[in-house]
């Protein structure tokens, strides 16, 4: 036992630390700005350009070829595996942990984050493949292989290892124990729920998302695709009204709440300005942590979904990635601060929360059981778009590593663990799989910042024949 904690030790604590603080939050601001300058700042020069082309012609119908899905399902498909507890409890944890301020990091991170992930969809669609089903294949394994060459195979061969593990926890068993967490609280902001009750909720729950996810990993990408892009522009409008509702209630805070957030970003204090006990480290590496959690940009995951994509040019794709950035963090995590500070709820600064207080803070206005109701069902819909997601991410690695029979093994442990994710807790298999996590960054970020001179040529010819 006392081995076993060391390695658990070990994972949470030491390698956890190396591979965020020390390793990912340096390369995604330094990186993200070398990026920048190497491509011109295409996501601040050519904003409008990206919103047009991605937004502007998002929900046109358009009919994806064999093996490939449209612009639209490969962008929702990666949104499934961002836009979801990242947003809603990842962003309250960064105010709880980081104070205020952490949510002007939070929008830092994001700004060079448009560039990095636009980056990473360029080069996935650069380099992907044909699979021996004539399935578009791609990602970071593959612009390592095909851009860098085949003598860097060992990293490609890390980042599929280290992106497996992550897929099997913070891809699925926590999040599928997010969605019984929050089905169990609403059910008992109505009635009593003993003990023996929440565990056989936890069971039946567990069944039911284990086959609704099988019955749609069958059906492949192609599926997931057609699910997601229904599932998540439907829930982000709707979450965004609730959020809307709030703000513009209590719109003599809004003003307050943005000057906390900046007045808080580089002294982090409380308010009436007694100090939170919050240092500026923390506010800083909260903020950076939660940006990454929430969009994924340095990670590499997404431009998996988006090698998927029926779209032959990779600029063109790769705008879908300032676009995912900005929405899923701009857009949605700034609603939710936003949401929790004007609602003037109570923070217990330096404790981690879940999803009681942006509860609490929709329960100001819609009161306490619509509030739990709706959490519920946002986390359920956001959650399992997010399994879905990192199910894709996953199959692709086991498919690289072992070859395409392979996936239909890794599809069924997949299955397997949710269920043992709903009925058990998770909080050591979270941190060890968001150590995971933070590893995929490194084999990554050395793949983009050697083909950067790609991405940049690669700019710079498609914005000089559209001139």
């Amino acid at each position: 036992m006392q081995v076993l904690n060391d390695i658990v030790g070990f994972f949470t604590g030491t390698l956890n630390t190396v591979a965020w603080l020390y390793i990912f939050l340096p390369f995604a601001v330094v990186g993200g700005l070398y990026l920048t300058i190497r491509t011109g700042a295409v996501q601040f020069r050519r904003f409008g350009y990206a919103m047009k082309n991605t937004v502007g012609k998002m929900f046109r119908k358009t009919e994806a070829g064999k093996g490939a899905v449209t612009p639209l399902q490969a962008v929702t498909t990666a949104l499934a595996a961002t836009v979801g507890t990242g947003n809603i409890v990842g962003t309250s944890q960064a105010i709880a942990l980081g104070g205020y301020g952490a949510v002007f990091w939070l929008w830092l991170a994001a700004l060079v984050g448009m560039c990095t992930k636009y980056s990473e969809v360029t080069l996935a669609v650069k380099y992907r493949e044909r699979d021996d089903k004539g399935d578009w294949v791609g990602g970071p394994m593959y612009y390592i292989k095909n851009g860098l060459g085949k003598s860097w195979g060992w990293l490609a061969v890390l980042f599929c290892v280290f992106t497996v593990f992550a897929s099997f926890g913070i891809g699925n068993m926590s999040q599928v124990n997010s969605v019984t967490g929050s089905v169990i609280g609403a059910v008992r902001s109505f009635t009593e729920v003993s003990e023996q009750t929440a565990v056989t909720l936890r069971w039946v729950l567990g069944v039911v998302l284990a086959v609704l996810i099988g019955v749609i990993l069958i059906g492949g990408i192609k599926r997931i695709g057609q699910v997601t892009e229904k599932l998540i522009p439907f829930m982000s409008v709707l979450y965004i009204l609730f959020t809307l509702v709030v703000i513009f209630g209590n719109v003599g805070e809004i003003g307050h709440a943005f000057g906390l957030i900046f007045s808080n970003a580089f002294t982090p204090r409380a308010v009436g300005g007694a100090a939170s006990g919050i240092m500026l480290k923390e506010t800083i590496v909260w903020g950076l942590r939660r940006s990454a959690f929430s969009n994924e940009a340095g990670l590499g995951s997404a431009a998996i979904a988006h090698a998927a994509s029926s779209e032959t040019n990779p600029v063109r794709q790769g705008l879908y990635g300032i676009f995912e950035v900005f929405a899923d963090t701009i857009v949605i995590c700034t609603l939710t601060a936003l949401t929790v500070i004007v609602s003037g709820v109570p923070i217990e600064f330096g404790v981690k929360p879940g999803s009681e207080l942006i509860v609490s803070a929709f329960s100001t206005v819609f009161g306490g059981k619509i509030a739990a109701l709706f959490v519920a069902l946002a986390l359920m819909l956001f959650a399992f778009s997010t399994v879905l997601g990192w199910a894709l991410y996953g199959a692709r690695c086991v498919q690289f590593l072992f070859g395409t029979k392979a996936i239909r093994w890794y599809q069924v442990i997949f299955v397997l663990v949710a269920v043992v994710g709903c009925v058990t807790s998770v909080d050591v298999v979270w941190d060890i799989s968001d150590t995971f996590n933070g590893l995929m960054a490194i084999p990554n970020f050395i793949a983009v910042f050697g083909l950067s001179g790609v991405v940049a040529k690669l700019t710079r010819e498609y914005f000089r024949k559209k001139k």
